[in-house]
Protein backbone atom coordinates (compact mmCIF):
# COMPACT_ATOMS: atom_id res chain seq x y z
CA UNK A 1 0.00 0.00 0.00
CA UNK A 2 1.53 3.21 -1.19
CA UNK A 3 1.88 6.09 0.91
CA UNK A 4 -0.70 8.86 1.28
CA UNK A 5 -0.27 11.75 -0.99
CA UNK A 6 1.42 15.12 -0.44
CA UNK A 7 -0.50 18.18 -1.20
CA UNK A 8 0.72 21.54 -2.03
CA UNK A 9 -0.62 24.88 -2.62
CA UNK A 10 0.96 27.93 -2.82
CA UNK A 11 4.44 26.18 -4.05
CA UNK A 12 3.03 25.31 -7.29
CA UNK A 13 3.69 26.70 -10.58
CA UNK A 14 0.24 26.42 -13.13
CA UNK A 15 2.08 28.43 -15.53
CA UNK A 16 4.71 26.07 -15.88
CA UNK A 17 2.86 23.58 -15.86
CA UNK A 18 0.41 25.20 -18.53
CA UNK A 19 3.90 25.71 -20.75
CA UNK A 20 4.72 22.32 -20.43
CA UNK A 21 1.52 21.17 -21.50
CA UNK A 22 0.45 23.48 -24.60
CA UNK A 23 4.04 23.66 -25.76
CA UNK A 24 4.41 19.67 -26.41
CA UNK A 25 3.32 19.12 -30.21
CA UNK A 26 1.93 15.81 -29.42
CA UNK A 27 -0.88 17.60 -27.42
CA UNK A 28 -1.62 20.64 -29.09
CA UNK A 29 -4.81 18.86 -30.65
CA UNK A 30 -6.34 19.79 -27.27
CA UNK A 31 -6.15 23.76 -27.28
CA UNK A 32 -7.11 23.98 -31.17
CA UNK A 33 -10.73 25.98 -31.58
CA UNK A 34 -13.43 23.43 -31.86
CA UNK A 35 -16.53 24.07 -34.39
CA UNK A 36 -19.40 25.88 -32.82
CA UNK A 37 -22.29 24.22 -34.45
CA UNK A 38 -21.46 20.98 -33.52
CA UNK A 39 -23.67 18.41 -35.96
CA UNK A 40 -25.91 17.28 -33.57
CA UNK A 41 -26.22 17.52 -29.24
CA UNK A 42 -26.95 13.85 -28.09
CA UNK A 43 -30.38 14.15 -25.92
CA UNK A 44 -31.01 14.48 -22.03
CA UNK A 45 -32.27 10.39 -22.33
CA UNK A 46 -29.03 9.05 -24.14
CA UNK A 47 -26.60 11.09 -21.39
CA UNK A 48 -28.66 9.38 -18.79
CA UNK A 49 -28.16 6.02 -20.58
CA UNK A 50 -24.89 6.10 -20.87
CA UNK A 51 -24.48 6.86 -16.62
CA UNK A 52 -26.72 3.93 -16.27
CA UNK A 53 -25.06 1.33 -18.13
CA UNK A 54 -21.51 3.10 -17.03
CA UNK A 55 -23.09 1.78 -13.81
CA UNK A 56 -24.21 -1.74 -14.51
CA UNK A 57 -20.33 -1.96 -15.97
CA UNK A 58 -19.04 -1.45 -12.22
CA UNK A 59 -21.99 -2.52 -10.77
CA UNK A 60 -19.22 -4.17 -8.23
CA UNK A 61 -18.32 -1.15 -6.54
CA UNK A 62 -14.61 -1.57 -7.06
CA UNK A 63 -14.00 1.24 -9.27
CA UNK A 64 -15.60 4.03 -6.44
CA UNK A 65 -13.31 4.31 -3.32
CA UNK A 66 -14.77 6.28 -0.56
CA UNK A 67 -13.69 9.85 -0.96
CA UNK A 68 -12.07 9.86 2.60
CA UNK A 69 -10.25 12.92 2.02
CA UNK A 70 -13.70 15.36 1.86
CA UNK A 71 -14.24 15.86 5.53
CA UNK A 72 -10.20 17.06 5.42
CA UNK A 73 -10.58 19.75 2.11
CA UNK A 74 -14.06 20.64 3.45
CA UNK A 75 -14.04 21.19 6.93
CA UNK A 76 -17.61 23.16 7.07
CA UNK A 77 -19.25 19.50 6.92
CA UNK A 78 -17.52 18.95 10.35
CA UNK A 79 -17.95 22.36 11.78
CA UNK A 80 -21.32 22.97 10.89
CA UNK A 81 -24.86 23.21 12.63
CA UNK A 82 -26.59 20.12 14.50
CA UNK A 83 -29.20 18.39 12.36
CA UNK A 84 -27.81 20.61 9.35
CA UNK A 85 -28.85 19.44 5.70
CA UNK A 86 -26.87 18.25 2.36
CA UNK A 87 -27.56 17.64 -0.86
CA UNK A 88 -25.30 15.53 -2.37
CA UNK A 89 -26.01 15.59 -6.61
CA UNK A 90 -24.89 12.98 -8.70
CA UNK A 91 -24.15 10.44 -5.13
CA UNK A 92 -23.17 7.27 -8.23
CA UNK A 93 -22.37 4.35 -5.30
CA UNK A 94 -21.86 6.87 -2.00
CA UNK A 95 -18.41 7.07 -2.22
CA UNK A 96 -19.24 10.72 -0.71
CA UNK A 97 -22.12 10.43 1.16
CA UNK A 98 -20.40 7.82 3.20
CA UNK A 99 -17.30 10.12 4.75
CA UNK A 100 -20.22 12.84 5.32
CA UNK A 101 -22.56 10.17 7.74
CA UNK A 102 -19.33 8.85 9.18
CA UNK A 103 -18.25 11.72 10.08
CA UNK A 104 -21.15 13.37 11.45
CA UNK A 105 -23.83 11.97 13.08
CA UNK A 106 -26.81 14.52 13.19
CA UNK A 107 -26.32 15.46 9.84
CA UNK A 108 -29.09 14.50 7.12
CA UNK A 109 -27.82 13.62 3.13
CA UNK A 110 -30.42 13.64 0.44
CA UNK A 111 -28.50 11.99 -2.57
CA UNK A 112 -29.65 11.74 -6.23
CA UNK A 113 -28.65 10.32 -9.32
CA UNK A 114 -29.74 9.82 -12.91
CA UNK A 115 -29.09 6.59 -13.02
CA UNK A 116 -31.34 4.32 -10.57
CA UNK A 117 -28.51 1.38 -10.64
CA UNK A 118 -26.39 3.77 -9.12
CA UNK A 119 -28.69 4.52 -6.65
CA UNK A 120 -29.57 0.86 -5.69
CA UNK A 121 -25.32 0.45 -5.32
CA UNK A 122 -25.42 3.88 -2.59
CA UNK A 123 -28.36 2.08 -0.53
CA UNK A 124 -26.41 -1.47 -0.49
CA UNK A 125 -22.86 0.35 0.53
CA UNK A 126 -24.74 2.51 3.34
CA UNK A 127 -26.38 -0.69 4.02
CA UNK A 128 -23.03 -2.73 4.78
CA UNK A 129 -21.15 0.08 5.91
CA UNK A 130 -21.99 0.23 9.80
CA UNK A 131 -22.51 3.58 10.06
CA UNK A 132 -25.27 4.10 12.95
CA UNK A 133 -28.53 5.53 13.14
CA UNK A 134 -28.42 5.85 9.35
CA UNK A 135 -32.09 5.01 8.25
CA UNK A 136 -33.17 8.53 9.06
CA UNK A 137 -30.69 10.34 7.85
CA UNK A 138 -29.63 9.03 4.49
CA UNK A 139 -32.45 9.57 1.34
CA UNK A 140 -31.96 8.84 -2.07
CA UNK A 141 -34.31 10.20 -5.10
CA UNK A 142 -34.09 9.61 -8.36
CA UNK A 143 -33.12 12.99 -10.58
CA UNK A 144 -31.18 14.09 -13.55
CA UNK A 145 -30.68 18.10 -12.15
CA UNK A 146 -29.49 19.41 -15.68
CA UNK A 147 -32.34 18.46 -17.58
CA UNK A 148 -35.90 18.43 -14.77
CA UNK A 149 -34.48 20.36 -11.72
CA UNK A 150 -34.92 19.25 -8.23
CA UNK A 151 -38.61 17.74 -6.92
CA UNK A 152 -40.71 20.49 -4.76
CA UNK A 153 -40.29 18.87 -1.85
CA UNK A 154 -36.88 20.13 -2.00
CA UNK A 155 -37.30 23.39 -1.56
CA UNK A 156 -41.13 24.22 -2.88
CA UNK A 157 -41.93 27.38 -4.47
CA UNK A 158 -43.11 29.42 -1.32
CA UNK A 159 -39.42 28.79 0.23
CA UNK A 160 -37.47 29.33 -3.03
CA UNK A 161 -39.75 32.69 -3.02
CA UNK A 162 -38.94 33.19 0.29
CA UNK A 163 -35.14 32.82 -0.15
CA UNK A 164 -34.93 35.64 -2.69
CA UNK A 165 -36.48 37.93 -1.10
CA UNK A 166 -34.18 37.45 1.80
CA UNK A 167 -31.61 38.20 -0.69
CA UNK A 168 -33.30 40.93 -1.69
CA UNK A 169 -33.60 42.55 2.14
CA UNK A 170 -29.77 41.83 2.23
CA UNK A 171 -28.94 44.28 -0.20
CA UNK A 172 -31.84 47.02 0.45
CA UNK A 173 -30.60 46.83 4.20
CA UNK A 174 -34.34 45.88 4.83
CA UNK A 175 -33.39 43.81 8.15
CA UNK A 176 -36.68 44.75 9.83
CA UNK A 177 -39.04 42.87 7.28
CA UNK A 178 -37.59 39.84 7.14
CA UNK A 179 -39.19 36.70 8.31
CA UNK A 180 -37.17 35.26 10.80
CA UNK A 181 -38.01 31.68 10.45
CA UNK A 182 -36.73 32.03 6.54
CA UNK A 183 -33.91 30.03 7.22
CA UNK A 184 -35.41 28.08 10.81
CA UNK A 185 -35.85 24.42 9.96
CA UNK A 186 -37.98 23.46 12.54
CA UNK A 187 -40.50 26.05 11.24
CA UNK A 188 -40.45 24.89 7.91
CA UNK A 189 -40.82 21.57 9.35
CA UNK A 190 -44.19 22.75 11.31
CA UNK A 191 -45.50 24.30 7.59
CA UNK A 192 -44.96 20.76 5.96
CA UNK A 193 -44.96 22.31 2.96
CA UNK A 194 -40.70 20.67 1.81
CA UNK A 195 -37.41 19.99 3.68
CA UNK A 196 -37.18 23.96 3.88
CA UNK A 197 -34.54 23.75 1.54
CA UNK A 198 -30.54 22.96 2.22
CA UNK A 199 -27.37 24.20 4.28
CA UNK A 200 -25.05 22.10 1.75
CA UNK A 201 -24.99 21.24 -1.66
CA UNK A 202 -22.05 18.66 -2.77
CA UNK A 203 -20.87 18.84 -6.46
CA UNK A 204 -18.31 16.40 -6.61
CA UNK A 205 -17.16 15.29 -10.09
CA UNK A 206 -20.62 15.60 -11.19
CA UNK A 207 -20.47 19.07 -12.98
CA UNK A 208 -18.14 17.67 -15.77
CA UNK A 209 -20.28 15.08 -16.70
CA UNK A 210 -22.97 17.98 -18.00
CA UNK A 211 -22.88 18.81 -21.33
CA UNK A 212 -21.65 22.40 -21.22
CA UNK A 213 -24.69 24.24 -22.63
CA UNK A 214 -26.58 22.75 -19.51
CA UNK A 215 -24.29 23.94 -16.36
CA UNK A 216 -25.68 27.09 -16.21
CA UNK A 217 -29.47 25.45 -15.72
CA UNK A 218 -28.17 23.01 -13.42
CA UNK A 219 -26.24 25.38 -11.09
CA UNK A 220 -29.33 27.89 -11.09
CA UNK A 221 -31.41 24.40 -9.49
CA UNK A 222 -28.45 24.13 -7.28
CA UNK A 223 -28.61 27.89 -5.89
CA UNK A 224 -32.62 27.79 -5.89
CA UNK A 225 -32.16 24.77 -3.28
CA UNK A 226 -29.49 26.20 -0.90
CA UNK A 227 -30.68 28.34 1.99
CA UNK A 228 -29.63 31.89 2.57
CA UNK A 229 -25.77 31.68 3.54
CA UNK A 230 -25.85 27.95 2.27
CA UNK A 231 -22.30 26.73 0.69
CA UNK A 232 -22.50 24.53 -2.53
CA UNK A 233 -18.69 22.59 -1.90
CA UNK A 234 -17.58 21.68 -5.79
CA UNK A 235 -14.88 19.37 -6.98
CA UNK A 236 -14.04 18.18 -9.90
CA UNK A 237 -11.77 17.90 -13.58
CA UNK A 238 -8.90 20.87 -14.05
CA UNK A 239 -7.53 22.04 -17.11
CA UNK A 240 -4.16 19.98 -18.21
CA UNK A 241 -5.06 16.97 -15.82
CA UNK A 242 -3.69 14.11 -17.11
CA UNK A 243 -7.17 12.26 -18.03
CA UNK A 244 -7.97 15.26 -19.99
CA UNK A 245 -4.47 14.49 -21.98
CA UNK A 246 -5.23 10.57 -22.26
CA UNK A 247 -8.15 11.73 -24.33
CA UNK A 248 -7.30 11.13 -28.61
CA UNK A 249 -8.66 13.45 -31.07
CA UNK A 250 -11.41 11.96 -31.89
CA UNK A 251 -12.75 11.72 -28.69
CA UNK A 252 -13.45 15.88 -28.55
CA UNK A 253 -17.16 17.40 -28.46
CA UNK A 254 -15.92 20.91 -28.13
CA UNK A 255 -13.80 22.92 -26.01
CA UNK A 256 -12.08 21.07 -23.27
CA UNK A 257 -15.07 18.54 -23.49
CA UNK A 258 -14.55 15.21 -24.36
CA UNK A 259 -16.82 11.89 -24.64
CA UNK A 260 -15.57 8.35 -23.92
CA UNK A 261 -16.19 5.64 -26.02
CA UNK A 262 -19.47 4.53 -23.58
CA UNK A 263 -20.81 7.93 -23.83
CA UNK A 264 -20.44 9.25 -20.59
CA UNK A 265 -18.31 12.56 -20.91
CA UNK A 266 -16.04 15.08 -19.08
CA UNK A 267 -15.57 18.83 -19.01
CA UNK A 268 -12.12 20.35 -17.88
CA UNK A 269 -12.60 23.35 -15.79
CA UNK A 270 -10.15 26.82 -15.80
CA UNK A 271 -10.68 28.94 -13.13
CA UNK A 272 -12.12 31.79 -14.64
CA UNK A 273 -14.28 29.40 -16.55
CA UNK A 274 -15.98 28.35 -12.91
CA UNK A 275 -15.96 31.71 -11.44
CA UNK A 276 -18.10 32.44 -14.58
CA UNK A 277 -20.79 29.84 -14.16
CA UNK A 278 -20.93 30.25 -10.59
CA UNK A 279 -21.79 33.68 -10.20
CA UNK A 280 -23.50 33.78 -13.29
CA UNK A 281 -25.86 31.79 -11.45
CA UNK A 282 -26.13 34.25 -8.27
CA UNK A 283 -23.62 32.34 -6.38
CA UNK A 284 -21.62 35.26 -4.49
CA UNK A 285 -17.70 34.59 -4.82
CA UNK A 286 -15.94 36.39 -2.44
CA UNK A 287 -12.78 33.43 -2.86
CA UNK A 288 -9.18 32.73 -2.38
CA UNK A 289 -7.32 31.14 -4.82
CA UNK A 290 -5.10 27.94 -4.21
CA UNK A 291 -3.09 25.37 -6.50
CA UNK A 292 -2.44 21.66 -5.30
CA UNK A 293 -0.69 18.74 -6.66
CA UNK A 294 0.50 15.55 -5.38
CA UNK A 295 4.21 15.41 -5.18
CA UNK A 296 3.88 11.93 -6.27
CA UNK A 297 2.05 12.64 -9.60
CA UNK A 298 4.50 15.79 -10.39
CA UNK A 299 6.89 14.23 -12.80
CA UNK A 300 4.07 12.96 -14.91
CA UNK A 301 2.31 16.58 -15.38
CA UNK A 302 -0.39 15.70 -11.94
CA UNK A 303 -3.57 14.92 -12.14
CA UNK A 304 -4.89 18.59 -11.16
CA UNK A 305 -8.36 19.37 -10.12
CA UNK A 306 -9.90 22.47 -9.31
CA UNK A 307 -11.66 22.44 -6.19
CA UNK A 308 -14.17 25.39 -5.08
CA UNK A 309 -16.34 26.35 -2.21
CA UNK A 310 -19.08 28.94 -3.11
CA UNK A 311 -21.00 30.64 -0.46
CA UNK A 312 -25.02 30.45 -1.82
CA UNK A 313 -27.39 33.36 -1.84
CA UNK A 314 -24.90 36.24 -1.12
CA UNK A 315 -25.51 35.29 2.75
CA UNK A 316 -22.02 34.79 3.96
CA UNK A 317 -22.24 33.80 7.66
CA UNK A 318 -18.77 32.87 6.95
CA UNK A 319 -16.40 32.95 4.16
CA UNK A 320 -15.91 30.80 1.32
CA UNK A 321 -13.06 29.34 0.34
CA UNK A 322 -11.78 28.33 -3.43
CA UNK A 323 -9.49 25.19 -3.80
CA UNK A 324 -8.02 23.60 -6.15
CA UNK A 325 -6.74 20.37 -5.47
CA UNK A 326 -5.13 16.66 -7.01
CA UNK A 327 -7.97 14.19 -7.53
Amino acid sequence: MGREPEYFSKDFDWEKLKQEVESNPSLSYHFQPFDSNPPSLPSPSQDSQAWKQFHIRHSTGRFFKERRYLLKEFPELLSCDEYSKVLEVGCGNGSTALPILRGRDNITIYACDCSNEALERANKMIEVSNVGSVAHRFHLFHCDFSTNGFPKWLACDSCQGNFLQKQHDQFSDAEANQDPSLNNSSSLGERKCCTGGVDFVTLIFTLSAVPLHRMPSALRECFSVLKPGGLLLFRDYGLYDMTMLRFELDKRVGFREYMRFDGTRSYFFCVDTVRDLFTGSGFNEGLSLNIAVSNQQIAELGRVCVEFGFMGNFRNPFDAILYNFVH
